[in-house]
């Protein structure tokens, strides 16, 4: 099984508001960058859909060490998401995203790490600057 680590941001401006995404994966010293947004989202759907986004990028099934910086997003996998399935998502934000996120981590085994954000985390930041101009780039196109 390959191994590929995925870096993740999402930024809202305003909460909802206009939002952008950016995940970057990395195989063997080799990146690939990935980013997209929404015209009216919350910062907690664009960190998720972050990593949906890099994970439906892979071809194959893979160990993922995925990094985030988003508390929700790494607790919500490493803790909670186990307890929401049983409960069919009742009561949960998002449950459109994290089906999709329980979709399209099927074939990966994950690993996954919280960063902390704004800590001079390379990848975190160049995440977390093409989120923003994402969001940006949203906002002007209302």
């Amino acid at each position: 099984m390959k191994k590929v680590e995925i870096f993740t941001d999402g930024s809202s401006l305003g909460n909802p508001g206009p939002g952008g995404w950016c995940a970057i994966l990395r195989h063997k010293g080799v990146e690939k960058t990935l980013s997209g947004g929404e015209k009216e989202t919350t910062n907690n759907r664009m960190e998720l859909k972050a990593v949906i986004e890099g994970l439906r990028a892979l071809k194959f099934p893979c160990e993922v060490d995925l990094y985030s910086d988003s508390t929700y997003v790494v607790k919500g996998i490493n803790e909670w998401l186990e307890n929401w399935v049983k409960k069919d998502f009742k009561k949960v934000k998002n449950p459109d995203l994290w089906r999709e996120f329980l979709e399209v981590s099927k074939p990966h085994k994950l690993n996954v790490f919280w960063v902390k954000a704004h800590n001079g985390h390379r990848e975190n930041e160049i995440c977390d600057k093409i989120a923003k101009e994402e969001a940006r780039r949203f906002s002007v196109n209302k």
